[in-house]
């Protein structure tokens, strides 16, 4: 058993932390934990739980506390571990080994370093108290002033822990990974000028007095503005130093501060022979990962990928992913795990090719890296080659890890290669770097967003167990909302962690706002929107121009032509920005000719200047290519629509091989084109709107119960909002035929009694044809077929009269249907036999098979039932042959009133089962 307050106040056992529940009650055992063996009086515990004036029943809801926390310590079998929470009078104590206590064990640990003589034991010490901290004291507590006071005095404790720490790395000589343990405190606390003079003093023993004397003057600069005052003595000191460049026995990493002169003396004849002969080296294990990271959880397999990567010979590992996915902690996690496999090391550098402060000197790099192989300073070369080289040689019989983080390009990287064959380097980027693959043979690991799993995992990292395990759909919501982006998620996690009344459910309502999800994304100086923009700086200019036009696409996924009319450039141009898009994993390659955004990306690009015509632009490519798939899947139909009056030619219009090809097409982007007709509506844009609804319109036939109604109710709002009659007569009969498919005919008559006389105001024969063949389905359904025939004997008339041959077809044959009903067999057969006349040779098989079921209908009525069993055999296989379910169940249903064959029934209940989930 573990009590924590090193970090999250919690209590560890064998089974896992237990269930502490809200913070008052962590608030009180942390008070408890405060003053362990002591009695802590009702007063103080009231004082640690409310900041103003406690409630009346404070003292009660003190004892409620204490007895929960009583059952859960009687659960855990604390008794065992000598631990009882005791009362004693007016107070209470918490007796306990003190052993138990993180806190208590690292006050101890302090104390044993600080009395050793040997540097590297105190150094050990330090490193292991130091190893019990696992974030901010007392965290989760309430924040009322006497438990502030004491996580400050603890937080005191630990700066100056790191401070010996990093005055022993420097007396061992290891400069570097003291000016690493520093940095990381200095960024955290830049007022305290003891850890600015340390690094000041680590960073020019270290030989990178650029970096020393750039810290001191951030320092002054911030004491300045912030407090009004100047450097102490101490940090202007170090910065005397480091402004002469004053050098001394320390920078070439050796002594421990306390030698005798004799020993000093003989550290100086090696130096000076080293002068002479060559670099010295250090045989110690060097290492300058950074910390490891706090809350990593999941990717089991991108860590085992990534170890497979790095077996075999001088190995190149190549993480790749997006910003925020969570590069650098994953490779610095395994190289913590990995520790074992490189007895000679690990060396890090952070390249920065996607920060604002600009990327160091390669020169620079391999300064640290050759101080950190023990290189005395006025060894190292002064130019990148032969430092390169020198570094290679260092390197050539050793075991190192070496992860390069952060790298913008692969000529950024190669000089930083090691040259062992037992070597391996590991480089982290947003882009994938394919030159380096094919110089380096560099193994890709490639890195995704997080599963619901591991995202509420980490969730609970920062926010704790129970908050998470509280809410299960709210943290998956709000890990979908945050793309699974780890970077996401930890600062939303973060603003919970702010807002400890909040509820997850509350965070992801404001993130669900499109329009701020962003902000919320942001934190100080981090943050999803920060991450992005310095992805998008690093773009070429024709990515950058695609990517900012890209935001305005309104639908999931997008091809080269799509792009091209947002960007309006052209596809080759728009192929080639998507391809370094995805390269810069701004964009997925989600399938052959097509690339998707993550929604956070998208909003990010929405947010950028891409222009008014971008939107209208995508709209008409859609159009277009509407119209080419009608004209494909209906060859010979009539057109839908004439093109806006403002219409954006897109560059290239894609060409249909056939009428399988468009309506693979239409099943493909079926959902965009939805979208992009909402877009139209949202955005005002009344002729696009309808018109992309119209261009569907080979796909409502096909799937006609596929819940069309309402986008052909928003196209018939736009089409009266356009005052254009054409468009609303043959958004109206579209509207009634799917209503009449439906089963809602009552609903659907008004519409397809308006529908015709719409059109012969608009002049528009082929329209009034159309509608009048709607208008008599919904009457048939009603009952009255003699008026339903009348209807389709007057769209024959008109259709043959202006030469439409596919309506006049049409007509017939819904003729036809309304004769049967009425067994008008030889009437229905003379007109199955007309329209067929009328079929084009290559007829879609849907088309075919409707006809040959009509006429064997009528066969069958006129008593021919052996050529009418034959006609509707043949329709119901050519039918299924051409995946058309709904004429398969009318031709099999027909066959199954003749006969009553078991494989026609089950024939018809597989395509009834098929359109139901609509397969």
């Amino acid at each position: 058993m573990e009590f924590r307050l090193l970090g999250s106040v919690s209590v560890a056992t064998e089974a896992g932390d237990l269930a502490l529940g809200p913070a008052k009650r962590r608030s009180l055992l942390a008070a408890l934990l405060l003053r362990p063996n002591f009695p802590v009086p009702v007063d103080q515990l009231t004082a640690a739980l409310w900041d103003e004036e406690p409630p009346p029943r404070a003292r009660s809801v003190i004892q409620g506390h204490v007895s929960h926390l009583r059952t859960l310590l009687e659960t855990a079998d604390a008794a065992m571990y000598g631990v009882e929470l005791a009362t004693q009078g007016a107070a209470y104590a918490l007796r306990m080994p003190e052993s138990l206590l993180d806190a208590h064990r690292f006050e101890e640990l302090v104390t044993l370093a600080r009395g050793q003589r040997a540097v590297g034991d105190a150094v050990v010490m330090y490193q292991e108290a130091l190893a019990l901290w696992q974030g901010p004291a007392l965290n989760g507590v309430f924040p009322s002033p006497p438990l502030q006071a004491a996580a400050g005095a603890l937080e005191e404790l630990r700066l100056s822990a790191v401070e010996q720490l990093a005055l022993g790395y420097g007396k061992m000589g290891e400069h570097s990974r003291a000016a690493a343990v520093l940095r990381a405190e200095t960024g955290a606390h830049p007022l305290r000028e003891s850890l600015s003079a340390a690094l000041v003093t680590a960073l020019r023993r270290a030989g990178r007095r650029s970096e020393a004397l750039d810290c001191f003057h951030r320092t002054r600069r911030l004491l300045a503005d912030e407090l009004g005052v100047d450097p102490g003595r101490e940090l202007a000191e170090a910065y005397a130093l480091a402004l002469r460049g004053q050098y001394d026995e320390e920078d070439e990493g050796g002594g421990d501060g306390a030698a005798p002169v004799g020993e000093q003396g003989g550290a100086s004849a090696r130096t000076a022979a080293a002068d002479l002969s060559g670099p010295v080296v250090t045989t110690a294990p060097v290492d300058l990962l950074p910390r490891a990271p706090r809350g990593f959880h999941g990717r089991a397999a991108e860590l085992a990928a990534l170890s497979g990567a790095a077996s075999g010979e001088a190995p190149v590992c190549l993480v790749t992913g997006p910003a925020g996915v969570g590069k650098s902690s994953l490779v610095v996690h395994w190289a913590y795990r990995e520790r074992d496999r490189f007895p000679d090391g690990r060396l890090h550098v952070d390249l920065r090719g996607f920060s604002e402060t600009g990327e160091p000197e390669l020169l620079d790099v391999l300064r640290e890296f050759l101080l950190a192989l023990g290189v005395p300073p006025r060894r190292i070369p002064e130019s990148v080659n032969s430092a390169a080289a020198l570094f290679r040689s260092l390197t050539a019989e050793r075991r190192i890890l070496v992860v390069l983080d952060n790298v913008r390009s692969s000529e950024q990287a190669r000089p930083l290669l090691p040259g062992g064959a037992d070597c391996v380097t590991v480089v982290t980027s947003r882009h994938r770097l394919s030159g380096l693959i094919a110089s380096d043979a560099a193994r890709p690991v490639p890195l995704g967003v997080l599963g619901d799993e591991d995202s509420a995992a980490l969730l609970a990292a920062v926010l704790g167990p129970e908050r998470v395990h509280a809410e299960p759909m709210a943290a998956r919501r709000l890990a979908r909302l945050c793309d699974g982006l780890p970077l996401a998620l930890r600062v939303a996690a973060a603003r919970l962690a702010d807002q400890p009344h909040w509820t997850l459910a509350a965070m992801a309502d404001e993130l669900s706002d499109a329009t701020r999800r962003l902000s919320l994304l942001d934190a100080e100086d981090t943050g999803v929107r920060a991450a992005l923009q310095l992805s998008v700086r690093r773009l070429p200019p024709g990515a950058a121009h695609h990517f900012a036009h890209l935001g305005r696409h309104p639908g999931t996924r997008v091809d080269r032509r799509a792009a091209a009319a947002l960007a309006g450039t052209t596809p080759a141009a728009a192929e080639a920005a998507l391809d370094q898009l995805a390269a810069a994993h701004l964009l997925t390659h989600s399938a052959p000719g097509h690339w998707t955004l993550h929604d956070l990306v998208r909003l990010y690009a929405r947010g950028m200047d891409a222009g008014p015509d971008a939107l209208p632009r995508v709209l008409d490519h859609y159009i277009a290519t509407g119209l080419a798939a009608a004209r494909a899947a209906e060859q010979d139909g009539e057109p839908c629509f004439e093109l806006p009056r403002d219409f954006h030619p897109p560059a290239e219009v894609r060409e249909f091989d056939g009428r399988d090809a468009a309506m693979d097409w239409y099943a493909a982007e079926r959902e965009d084109l939805i979208l992009a007709a909402g877009a139209a509506d949202a955005a005002g844009l009344h002729g696009r709107t309808w018109r992309l609804v119209l261009a569907l319109w080979p796909l409502m036939v096909w799937r006609v119960l596929d819940g069309w109604t309402p986008l052909l109710y928003t196209a018939l709002a736009a089409a009266r909002a356009d005052s254009d009659a054409y468009a609303q007569s043959r958004v109206l009969a579209l509207l009634g035929w799917v209503l009449t498919e439906e089963g809602r005919t009552a609903e659907a008559l008004p519409h397809l009694e308006e529908a015709p006389e719409l059109a012969a105001r608009a002049g528009d024969p082929g329209g009034e044809a159309t509608a009048l063949i709607n208008l008599s389905l919904a009457q048939a359904a009603l009952g009255d077929v003699e008026e339903a025939a009348e209807g389709c004997l007057r769209a024959v008339d008109i259709a043959r009269a202006t030469g439409e041959r596919h309506t006049e077809r049409l007509a017939l044959y819904h003729l036809t249907r309304h004769q049967l009903d009425a067994e008008q067999w030889q009437s229905a057969l003379a007109s199955a036999t007309e329209a067929s006349s009328l079929q084009a040779p290559d007829a879609p098989a849907s088309t075919r098979a409707l006809l040959l079921a009509a006429a064997g209908e009528a066969l069958v009525g006129l008593g021919d039932e052996i050529e009418g069993v034959r006609c509707l055999d043949e329709a119901a296989r050519d039918a299924e042959a051409a995946g058309y379910d709904d004429g398969a169940v009318r031709a099999l249903g027909a066959l199954l009133r003749v006969t009553d064959d078991d494989a026609y029934r089950a024939r018809r209940d597989a395509a009834r089962a098929r359109l139901a989930v609509g397969a």
